[in-house]
């Protein structure tokens, strides 16, 4: 059947909403030197506000997916829209330390939904040659909210101060939410798929893939962590930016991140069109923009503030071009009533290793400097790319029995 041109609408919707998950999410990033600098938090503190955010988001992974495969994806992806901007919104209240982290660990459980919620979209309308570059398509939302978080926050918050900063950013996403209700609708192609019982929780993780895939993940996404939360961070504390600096210079590399969703996609696509398997050509792609990460290394070694930039940028596009096939891998194997459920359990693994990643990083830099943090973010995708090849197994559709309800005591009767 020839895919729907309504498609390219569907999954700008996962796009724009992904723009706002990260406007909402980088507001604090941007804020970081004002607020702790109001609140009085070293790196330990402000690192406890993030691993609470990071907390939530983990936890909450595990939920939204099979959530939203129960809920369907419109109301599914509704939801979720709804809880985060209205968590966003609670920020401009913040007091101290305590409650910021309070409204973080709200707006984690939120914007959990997300990818959960887009990978879902991509899988219903886009077929298998297609999945990565739509991945790649809506995760660019990331780097495009990362791109406009500093110029706009910045200029609210020196405006009009960092209350109305989040509030702005967060009443965004309540206009999204109502073009989304009226507009989305489910394909029929996967209306058979997704109205089929659902799949068990405990039956996706005994399979070699989600065990394998959830590894995996615990070595990518703390890296993207470290770039949105500490970033700002970075150029204030080490390389000397104030506020005007940071607005000015730090949506560079997410700007360059942005074409990553692109090439992973289009790079996973080529290979197929050029006779690879789907295993190669997914692995294969991930690997080779796991290796662009490790420019991470030299920009921290290197002494003119630009080149540090440059190579950042390099290794933020590495990730989001790993990343555009890691969000295709689901629905590659797993029918379209399940996607949503592997990738929210499978990002639990990430958030664990966000939260751990991002202590550590806290304890490094206040006892030591940023250079072992960016040695060790260049090196961690690698591991990633080792896990998919040695332990993820061929990328092919299988088949896991749905819930069956079970046998009441009367329908066990034997009839006379």
């Amino acid at each position: 059947m020839q895919p729907s041109g309504r498609r390219w609408l569907m999954i700008s919707f996962a796009f724009w909403a992904t723009v706002i998950n990260y406007l909402d999410r980088q507001t604090l990033s941007v804020a970081a030197p004002v607020l702790r600098d109001r609140f009085h938090m070293s790196n330990v503190a402000y690192s406890g506000v993030v691993f609470a955010f990071l907390l939530a988001y983990t936890v909450s992974n595990g939920i939204s997916g099979p959530v939203i495969d129960r809920l369907g994806t419109k109301l599914g992806y509704a939801l979720c829209m709804l809880w985060w901007s209205a968590a966003a919104l609670l920020h401009g209240l913040a007091t101290g330390a305590l409650s910021l982290g309070v409204f973080r660990f709200l707006l984690g459980v939120g914007e959990a939904g997300n990818w959960p919620a887009g990978v879902k979209v991509a899988t219903e309308w886009f077929p298998e040659s297609e999945r990565a570059l739509a991945s790649g398509i809506f995760n660019s939302g990331s780097a495009v909210g990362a791109i406009l978080a500093p110029p706009i926050v910045a200029w609210i918050l020196l405006r009009f101060g960092w209350p109305t900063a989040f509030v702005a950013v967060g009443a965004v996403g309540l206009v999204w939410l109502a073009f989304w209700l009226r507009a989305y609708r489910t394909p029929p192609a996967a209306a058979a798929t997704i109205e089929a019982p659902p799949i068990p929780v405990r039956a996706l993780i005994r399979t070699r893939f989600v065990l394998a895939f959830t590894f995996s993940k615990i070595f990518l996404d703390p890296v993207w962590y470290f770039y949105i939360f500490w970033f700002p961070e970075y150029l204030k504390r080490a390389r000397g930016f104030d506020m005007a600096a940071i607005g000015k210079y730090s949506w560079i590399p997410f700007a360059v991140a942005g074409a990553g969703n692109f090439l992973g996609g289009g790079l996973s696509a080529w290979l197929l069109r050029r006779g690879a398997s789907l295993t190669v050509a997914r692995k294969g792609a991930v690997t080779f923009f796991a290796a662009l990460m490790t420019s991470a290394i030299a920009a921290v070694l290197v002494q003119p503030a630009w080149l540090a930039i440059a190579l950042v940028s390099i290794a933020m596009l590495g990730y989001t071009g790993s990343l555009a096939n890691m969000l295709a891998l689901p629905g590659d194997v797993f029918p379209k009533n399940a996607v949503a459920s592997v990738y929210g359990l499978a990002s639990m693994g990430s958030g664990f290793g966000g939260m751990l990643f991002t202590l550590i990083t806290g304890w490094v830099v206040d006892h030591y400097s940023y250079t072992p943090v960016f040695i060790g973010f260049g090196l961690l995708p690698l591991i990633c790319a080792t896990i998919l090849w040695l332990f993820l197994g061929e990328v092919r559709p299988i088949v896991l029995r749905p819930m069956i309800p079970p046998i009441t005591l009367a329908e066990a009767e034997i009839p006379n």
